[in-house]
């Protein structure tokens, strides 16, 4: 995920680490946490939003270079053809399709992780998925 934002391996596994660290020296409050794992991916967007700041670069982390992930990573066109839909998103079904699908965070996680009610998540998953199957048909069909 820091990897997706940032676009930079080293910075990428410098971000996660500084997170391994923090959550190494709560360790103790981690294993107490309802959701650690919410606690883990904010700090995973927090750190990645530092790093921002401190290098200027202001661009939304959610968002990433479709070029730069293809040419990286060895996908199938389907694959592909996901990344090219995910950034037609809207950012709120972005985020919480890739939460989801992407990080496997349960409905609750997100809506804890975003502050926002467990409905909202179902219906702004329901509607990216539905936008990706119409998409995926289009392409399909060669519309």
């Amino acid at each position: 995920m820091a990897f997706l934002w940032v676009k930079d391996r080293e910075v990428a596994q410098d971000i996660l680490q500084a997170v391994f660290e923090k959550a190494w020296l709560r360790k103790d409050e981690l294993q107490r946490m309802e959701n650690p794992t919410g606690w883990l991916v904010r700090s995973l967007k927090n750190e990645s939003l530092q790093h921002f700041r401190i290098s200027k670069k202001f661009d939304s982390i959610v968002d990433f270079d479709i070029e730069a992930s293809e040419e990286s990573l060895d996908r199938s066109e389907e694959v592909k053809l996901v990344f090219r839909f995910l950034e037609s998103l809207p950012e709120k079904q972005r985020e919480i399709f890739q939460l989801r699908e992407v990080e496997g965070l349960t409905y609750e996680e997100i809506g804890e992780y975003l502050e926002i009610s467990l409905d909202q998540v179902k219906v702004n998953l329901h509607r990216a998925r539905k936008t990706l199957k119409d998409y995926l048909m289009q392409q399909k069909n060669g519309k």
